[in-house]
């Protein structure tokens, strides 16, 4: 008990010293409690009572044990307090401050840098990655990788993750450095965090030391507890484990930094190879050695963890192991059509389809009948074959080779093998959608469709197709595109004198720029104009695509004028008018239209225009039938000049001639 009184004490101190000392010694069948008391009573009459240090502790895994008494057989009075000597708060714990969240040094990232097969396979994949300024490779989604790169290179599997384990298997072997976390209480209060010290001892306050070293977790609750029953009686007590100890080991090998890492004692294999930036490019995924003691211990295939998710070959580290990487071995790509691209490391005796099993399998659009592989070691041959499925399935591939697996929907099939499916609207006894067979035409889709009605306008027909919008859709662009560069040139070569001329230009600029936005938000339809005459009665012998649309109009009764004339609107359809009888008959033509630039467009998609009988001094006219369904357009006049500008001009080229006549006759005289 003298651990428990100041060493110095005033003279007049020492005989109440003394008489703690006696009563011990005269009375031993007093209780250690009592004992304590009278210990802590001399302690808070001298000014140093003490306080407890308490701290927070893990309570994964704990286990409870009940006992009865003391050591002495007595009943106690109440709890019996031990204090932790020389405790001392902990600070570098796992979750506080610390270099990273395992509480070591941070390593430094490597860039990815993928091989040369890698870069090779992503460039045949279309997917080639750039070399960023700072040397960095920068992948996408799209790129093709290592297999199980993203797991354990940093730089594809993010922030490194902790060495943590929330429960400690139970064959876990106490060692030198592990931090024990002893819960106390009933007859004894105690809330102590000790450490293991290098002898293998745990040192408990009234109890003593115990030897733990070498014993499994799983028995280290019953081992403290009949210590600490030779001393105690009717208490419980509780066992984790706090801070676990540190160790050291060595990763060798193919990987992105070989040398030696401090982890914790529950990391594994995998967490091991986490740390050292996982293999490299030249590096091994299916061949990884742990060994101890210069012996080989295990092997590992991170494909087992990575396909299966089966973890019973990643061993847990002991202190000194060496995680040894070997070279890469046999390595075959995989892309196109297929769950998961990327390049797969095989074993000696994996087949093609091993290969598409580590890939996922085909996708629900691919191909199934058949693949394509370009040999490496044929480069001076096809290089690329084919293999046929399921037949070549059980082919070994070599080194190097790249598979490539070919969707079923991306080509586009020959029409002479497979359905066409049409749509007729209009003027048919069933309108609707109907699947045909190959090699079907437009009659025999009316056909299918129950005939033309008595009011079907043939000559009228809408006949539109998705391959030919998609052409006029290109086209369309690339005229757009021309005019816009047009535009741009002029604005640019053109130069203002004066103010009013800069107006001009400014607006003549902002006016274009709105016809562009105009003109780019007009769609091609698709139509195909059929070349019928007016009064046919059936439609031509075309051989239909799927996705077209057929649309029979009723016969109109009406031809529409509009543009630059009086009363522009629709008038009743006669067989003995022509198109300029319909312009008188909407009020003729205004002062400001272009009656040379006029046009009808008929109901079957072409066009007559006046110019078509136009000559540099006539300005043509329109003096053709009309057809039931046109519509007649009379543009109005863009560049307008008036009389007084016209006869200035007139004028300038007069005077221009006369002087170019009179210099003549100058000469010749």
């Amino acid at each position: 008990m003298t651990e428990l009184i100041p060493r110095r004490q005033p003279v007049w101190r020492a005989p109440m010293g003394a008489l703690v000392a006696a009563i011990s010694l005269t009375m031993p069948w007093v209780g250690s409690h009592a004992q304590v008391q009278t210990a802590q009573m001399l302690q808070n009459y001298q000014g140093g009572q003490g306080t407890l240090q308490q701290q927070q502790q893990q309570q994964s895994q704990q286990q409870q044990i009940t006992t009865g008494g003391d050591a002495y057989g007595q009943e106690t009075g109440g709890p019996v307090r031990l204090r932790q000597q020389g405790a001392s708060q902990n600070n570098n714990t796992r979750n506080g401050v610390g270099p990273d969240a395992n509480g070591y040094l941070r390593e430094p990232r490597l860039p990815y840098r993928p091989g040369e097969f890698e870069l090779f396979v992503n460039k045949l994949a279309g997917t080639l990655p750039v070399l960023a300024p700072d040397g960095k490779i920068t992948l996408d989604d799209t790129s093709v990788r290592r297999f199980g790169a993203e797991l354990v290179t940093p730089e594809l599997a993010g922030e490194q993750g902790a060495d943590f384990m929330p429960q400690v298997p139970a064959d876990y072997l106490i060692t030198p450095g592990d931090e024990i976390a002893l819960t106390i209480w009933g007859s004894v209060d105690a809330d102590l965090r000790l450490v293991v010290d290098r002898a293998g001892r745990l040192n408990i306050p009234r109890v003593g030391s115990v030897l733990v070293s070498g014993v499994r977790y799983g028995d280290l609750p019953s081992l403290l507890n009949q210590r600490v029953a030779q001393v105690f009686r009717n208490f419980q007590l509780s066992v984790s484990l706090g801070q676990l100890r540190s160790i050291r080991i060595y990763v060798t090998g193919f990987t992105a930094k070989p040398g030696s890492y401090t982890v914790s004692s529950l990391s594994t294999v995998v967490n091991g190879l986490m740390r050292a930036g996982g293999p490299s490019a030249a590096g091994t995924f299916r061949n990884i050695e742990l060994r101890r003691a210069g012996k080989l211990v295990s092997r590992l295939d991170l494909y087992d963890l990575l396909i299966k998710g089966d973890r019973s070959g990643d061993r847990v580290l002991q202190p000194e192991d060496v995680i040894h990487i070997g070279a890469v071995g046999t390595q075959t790509a995989v892309i196109g059509s297929v769950n998961k691209p990327a390049i797969f490391e095989l074993k000696k005796g994996e087949t093609v389809d091993d290969v598409l099993r580590m890939a996922g399998g085909l996708t629900a659009v691919a191909d199934r009948g058949r693949l394509s592989v370009e040999r490496l070691d044929e480069r001076i041959g096809a290089r690329v074959s084919q293999l046929r499925l399921p037949e070549d399935l059980n082919q070994t591939p070599s080194s190097g080779d790249v598979l490539r697996a070919f969707s079923a929907v991306e080509a586009t099939l020959p029409q002479d093998k497979q359905n066409k499916r049409v749509r007729i609207e209009g003027e048919v006894a069933r309108p609707g959608d109907y699947i045909l067979p190959p090699n079907s035409s437009i009659g025999d889709a009316i056909r299918v469709a129950g005939g033309l009605t008595p009011n079907a306008y043939v000559f009228g027909t809408e006949f539109s197709r998705e391959s030919v919008r998609m052409t006029q859709q290109e086209n369309y662009e690339r005229a757009l595109r021309d005019l816009e560069t047009e535009f741009a040139k002029r604005t640019s070569t053109q130069r203002a004198l004066t103010a009013d001329e800069a107006a001009i230009q400014a607006s003549q600029g902002s006016g274009a720029t709105r016809l562009i936005e105009r003109l780019r938000a007009v769609r091609p339809t698709g139509r195909i104009v059929l070349q019928l005459d007016p009064v046919a009665a059936q439609l031509p012998d075309l051989v239909i695509e799927s996705g077209d649309r057929i649309y029979i109009p009723s016969i109109p009764t009406s031809v529409g004028v509009f543009g630059s004339v009086f009363n522009g609107g629709s008038y009743l359809y006669s067989n003995d008018r022509k198109v300029t009888d319909y312009v008188r008959l909407a009020g003729g033509t205004t002062r400001g239209a272009d009656d040379g630039s006029a046009f009808v467009l008929r109901a079957n998609g072409s066009v007559v225009s006046a110019r078509q009988s136009s000559g540099f001094f006539s300005g043509g006219n329109l003096d053709v039938p009309a057809l039931p369904g046109d519509t007649v357009f009379v543009p109005e006049e863009l560049n307008k000049t008036t009389f007084l500008q016209s006869a200035k001009e007139w004028t300038q080229i007069l005077y221009q001639f006369g002087l170019g006549a009179a210099a003549l006759q100058t000469l010749k005289n």
